[in-house]
């Protein structure tokens, strides 16, 4: 039985850590579009916030800014500690203000 090496070790966690930070991006992207859907369908105008951090994913802003999905990421398990489960009546309205709280944490953090 063979022990990894420091380097070894090392390599893993990031990797592991890349591919969690891109399963997230990705899956905020798929509900960035629902968030988009949700507001044309109930004909209201997106506030430029959330409009902000949705843009944000679909554009894979991401990418060009180190750090950024990481915080964004920090800030989604926040959310999903302290806010209530969803359901049907209030999933719009959790997701609206998730949206609000990535656009304020990349206002905060310098990467809007």
């Amino acid at each position: 039985m063979r022990h990894r090496t420091q380097e070894e070790r090392y390599l893993y966690n990031v990797r592991k850590q890349q591919a969690t930070l891109e399963e997230f991006a990705s899956q905020e992207i798929e509900w960035a579009d629902d968030l988009m859907l949700w507001y044309s369908i109930r004909k209201e105008e997106m506030p430029d916030d959330q409009y902000r951090a949705v843009a944000y994913f679909k554009n894979n802003e991401y990418l060009r800014k180190p750090g950024s999905l990481t915080l964004l990421y920090e800030v989604f398990l926040q959310c999903i500690k302290e806010l209530p489960e969803p359901t049907k009546e209030t999933a719009f309205h959790l997701m609206a203000y998730r949206y609000k709280a990535y656009a304020m944490a990349l206002k905060k953090g310098g990467f809007s």
